[in-house]
């Protein structure tokens, strides 16, 4: 048993999506979340720098004596999870190995589909791991940063989201994928405008709610779960921002259906994150 915190980490709220998850499937585990609003998107942004605001994000969690780590960005993940696994302590989790995972299990006709920030398709994380599953799987990628911004901002009214998602989406739904990977975790908060915009025969993988899985089983591999039955724990869970925590609060409880959240403000002072009293 350790009754410390998961870490999560993000560019912005879209790693809520995962949190979201984790909230249904592991209850008693204590959540310490941080979303790096005031520098989002990381899509656009080189490897070695997102590589560095991703360390500086990791920094400060471990200030705060995590157990675990979630990388809950798909950008981040491709380009910091090696080093991250290779140089913390502790164990780390990112989403896209999960998503391609679950992609290669959904699809029926080995079409697949990957909808993710530039930085992600520039990687080749998602088509590469496909491949190396299944040589024969035809793979469409698609780099959408105007979905985090969407995501990000307090939401329009359905019918103009909708019309954006699916002008942003045509490329998929005129393509004959039968599986979408869902690869940025800001993406599920738009899941059901994305799943019009597609068409119901799509299948989407949401693979930030694929990782909370494998974060399952690696708190049961390493015999770290949390007590069970704490009914307190989520009086305990931080939510952590380098923007605007009103903001944040107000999307963060929309999303995770929770009347209260404690959100701070977290200064970047020389690469190094503050909370702010």
């Amino acid at each position: 048993m350790d009754n410390r915190a998961i870490g999560y980490l993000d560019s912005g709220i879209g790693g809520l999506s995962v949190v979201k998850q984790a909230l249904k499937q592991l209850p008693n585990e204590q959540v310490y979340y941080i979303g790096d609003t005031a520098r989002m998107p990381y899509g656009p942004r080189t490897p070695e720098e997102v590589k560095k605001f991703t360390w500086q994000l990791v920094d400060f969690l471990m200030e705060q004596d995590i157990k675990l780590l979630v990388i809950a960005c798909n950008t981040a993940t491709a380009a910091a999870l090696d080093d991250l696994t290779k140089q913390l302590p502790i164990p780390v989790v990112g989403v896209i190995q999960p998503g391609i995972d679950a992609a290669s299990q959904a699809t029926s006709i080995n079409n697949i589909g990957i909808v993710a920030t530039q930085g992600t398709v520039n990687s080749l994380a998602y088509y590469n791991g496909l491949k190396k599953i299944n040589r024969n799987f035809h793979i469409l990628q698609l780099a959408a940063p105007t979905l985090v911004k969407i995501a990000e901002q307090p939401q329009k009214d359905d019918a103009t989201v909708q019309r954006l998602v699916t002008n942003i989406l045509s490329p998929i739904k005129n393509s004959d994928v039968d599986t979408l990977v869902l690869g940025c975790t800001h993406f599920p908060l738009l899941a059901k405008f994305i799943q019009e915009a597609v068409g119901e025969q799509v299948k989407l993988v949401d693979a930030g709610a694929s990782a909370v899985n494998v974060v399952e089983q690696t708190l049961d591999n390493f015999a770290i779960k949390h007590e069970n039955d704490n009914r307190q724990i989520r009086n305990t869970d931080k939510y952590f921002t380098t923007g605007d925590p009103e903001t944040f609060g107000q999307l963060a409880k929309n999303w995770l259906q929770i009347s209260s959240l404690d959100v701070q403000h977290v200064d970047i002072l020389d690469g190094k994150l503050i909370t702010v009293e």
